[in-house]
């Protein structure tokens, strides 16, 4: 179809043909057709089969799954919130169960001391020279449960090796085996006997997961696919889809994924408005900035887009900021949440065209 040059009117009305999303594009719908830069359909069969496990014995969250799975294809940690009992841990560890690699779970206790996770040298009779044993910790998937009930000098213990994937032990460093992602529960309703993770330590991890309770009709099915089972144990169900190796392959093609310059400074405006915002006392830093742009760059992949929209932003916002902003303290007793401000905060600013 071509268009006449005298008229600009039917001009205006045409698809540009360009990379740049159109409407249609907006709702992430990953079955539209166009020709892809990057081959995607090997990580979105990826996703589909780890999803496919994890319905074996997890009824909805698929909220839950999908960030989680995000959260690993960009290298990041996640923190999950919830109260006891609506699948946390066994989701997490079923989630593990689906990748060929070792798993480590850590129950956090106040007693538990930062040797309990790393490890600690011990000395070899033998060789007459000190010997370190490698701790917990040393894995690839590592289920941290209840977080926030070990004292700080055991918390502080995980930083360098959430960020830099290595522990440093009587001055020798020891890298991490990729990959390597921490998952973390808490619950936060009983605080009694906890001890609230610091700032710089929450900003470690990529996503912050609320866990909400299901509705009816999933603990219908809750209930029935538990009956079902006849004392089977969830792990048996739950089979092998994904290996290391086409995990770096996954990883590799999303950094790839192409974000234009508007997307970007989409991204850079609603951070920055976050530590002006007269709602919040603590703003996003530019490390959040980095895991929107990670994490939306994730969404367009699963979703078969080899580029970003600002749907894919906006879906990585709330999680990328519920543990880096801090509400005023009179806002939070009237009851407001970090979502709603920053959905607030979302709306206000254009959305790039």
């Amino acid at each position: 179809m071509e268009t006449p040059d005298n008229n600009p009117e039917e001009e205006q009305q045409l698809p540009q043909e360009s990379n740049t999303p159109t409407e249609e594009t907006k709702a992430g719908n990953g079955d539209l057709n166009f020709d892809n830069r990057i081959p995607l359909d090997g990580l979105k069969n990826a996703v589909a089969d780890i999803k496919k496990e994890l319905a074996k014995v997890i009824v909805g969250q698929e909220n839950f799954i999908e960030l989680l799975i995000v959260s690993l294809l960009v290298d990041g940690h996640v923190l999950i919130e919830g109260v006891p009992g609506i699948a946390k841990t066994i989701t997490a560890k079923l989630f593990a169960k689906t990748l060929k690699t070792g798993f480590s779970r850590i129950q956090f206790t106040p007693d538990l001391m930062p040797s309990d996770i790393l490890g600690t040298s011990i000395f070899n009779v033998k060789d007459s020279e000190f010997e370190f044993k490698k701790g917990p910790i040393f894995s690839n998937i590592i289920l941290i449960d209840e977080i926030n009930r070990a004292p700080a000098k055991t918390q502080a213990a995980m930083f360098e090796t959430m960020e830099e994937r290595q522990v440093t032990m009587d001055g020798t460093t020891y890298p991490m085996e990729a990959p390597f992602m921490v998952l973390a529960t808490q619950n936060p309703i009983e605080q009694e006997g906890t001890y609230a993770l610091p700032e710089a330590q929450l900003d470690r991890f990529l996503f912050k997961i609320k866990v909400d309770y299901p509705s009816i009709e999933e603990e219908v099915q809750i209930i029935q696919t538990h009956h079902e089972r006849k004392g089977k144990k969830p792990q048996e169900q739950i089979g092998n889809v994904l290996s290391p190796k086409q995990l770096n392959e996954f990883r590799a093609k999303i950094q790839d994924i192409l974000v234009e310059e508007k997307i970007v400074r989409y991204i850079a405006d609603i951070i920055t408005k976050t530590r002006n915002h007269p709602h919040l006392y603590l703003g996003g830093s530019p490390r959040a900035s980095i895991a929107t742009l990670n994490a939306a760059k994730a969404f367009a992949a699963i979703n078969g887009r080899d580029f970003v929209i600002p749907e894919d932003v906006k879906r990585a916002l709330v999680p990328v900021l519920n543990h880096r902003v801090i509400l005023t303290p009179e806002r939070e007793m009237e009851g407001m949440t970090t979502e709603s401000v920053v959905k607030m905060i979302t709306e206000s600013v254009e959305i790039p065209r």
